[in-house]
């Protein structure tokens, strides 16, 4: 698999086929590990860290998975193409961001990438699409029992796993779910939801995780304590509260189409209107319509219009994608117009829906 096959496909996690796809975008399950004859990261100079990728991109490598797994040198890496992985959810930004040498081996599906030097020596992570916890823990305890089998794992036994950063020591563990919550974010009650899983010690993030801000109404829920819990009470924990955010949203849908419908379907009949015919867009623009249109779809309010192509649109809309899309660096205001383009033939092109 090279780079640029990516260009034109997208991952199976956004295909929505997986549990209560309609509002679950996407489980993720990611572990973090470190190898004990070595330095965690920020002790480590350019030589150790060589040594370090050069062991762990061998074992990768090596790694036996239901999907063929590729490899690649992040180091060597133009700017774009890094930027691109992160649009993807395959790297995370501070893999894009960090120097030296690091690589991130792929599954050709995109349900694992497997990151080498990233804050810590490793970093696995499955996605699935929809609710699908069990599955993500299921193939990454695999993953990780595999390469225990040949590597050593910096372990405590009072601790657990130890990690370059305090709050993952322990399981190592960040489990998460994206969620689409535009009823909830209409009706101004996710500030509520937001303030009872802080309670909960459970974190909110954007699309991007870690610092990103909730556009398009999606919100990753995930763990925040790793110490002192199994993975699987870990997990439990973050399973057990998403169907309670799922029933909300559904309850919020379903008052604002008997209360709302008409203004309803005029905002998701606007929306797509204007994704089908701008010529210049935003990025945050696209999010937010892209946004109604999603809820529009689920709602039986547009009936010509696939969920996976509008799950494809929100990650192919970005502007790195829409770089490698065009092939050519884009300026801003260049990219509003491409992203404009690119919606109008793409959604000219979907209404092909049996």
């Amino acid at each position: 698999m090279e780079l640029d096959d990516l260009t034109h496909t997208s991952g199976e996690w956004l295909r929505g086929t997986g549990p209560e796809a309609d509002i679950v975008i996407s489980s993720r399950i990611r572990l973090a590990r470190n190898l004990a004859q070595f330095p965690f990261l920020s002790r480590s100079d350019e030589a150790t860290r060589a040594e370090i990728e050069g062991l762990l991109h061998q074992h990768v490598s090596d790694l036996r998975l239901p999907q063929p797994l590729t490899y690649l040198d992040v180091q060597k890496m133009e700017e774009l193409d890094r930027r691109f992985l992160v649009e993807r959810q395959l790297i995370s930004r501070e893999l894009c961001e960090s120097s030296g040498a690091r690589g991130v081996g792929i599954s050709s599906g995109e349900n694992v990438s497997l990151m080498v030097n990233e804050e810590d020596h490793l970093r696995i992570q499955v996605l699935r699409s929809g609710l699908a916890l069990e599955d993500c823990w299921e193939e990454i305890d695999r993953i990780d029992d595999s390469l225990e089998d040949k590597v050593t794992y910096a372990f405590s036994e009072q601790l657990g796993y130890l990690t370059a950063c305090p709050t993952n020591v322990g399981t190592g563990i960040r489990v998460s779910v994206m969620l689409h919550l535009p009823a909830l974010v209409m009706t101004k009650e996710i500030q509520k939801v937001y303030q009872a899983l802080q309670k909960i010690h459970l974190a909110v993030r954007g699309l991007y995780g870690e610092g990103s801000q909730a556009m398009g109404d999606f919100y990753q829920i995930s763990n925040q304590v790793t110490l002192g819990k199994s993975e699987l009470e870990i997990i439990g924990e973050v399973k057990d509260v998403i169907p309670q955010i799922i029933g909300y949203e559904r309850k919020y849908r379903e008052a604002l189409v008997k209360e709302k419908r008409r203004d309803l379907h005029d905002q998701v009949s606007r929306a797509y209107g204007i994704l089908r015919t701008a010529q210049t867009i935003s990025s945050e623009e696209t999010m937010h319509l892209l946004s109604s249109v999603r809820m529009g779809i689920n709602l039986g309010l547009i009936d010509d219009l696939e969920i996976p192509t509008v799950n494809e649109l929100f990650i192919h809309t970005q502007p790195a994608h829409l770089q490698k899309l065009r092939n050519s660096a884009l300026e801003s205001g260049e990219r509003n117009v491409a992203r404009a383009c690119y919606l109008r033939e793409r959604l000219a092109s979907s209404n092909d829906v049996p």
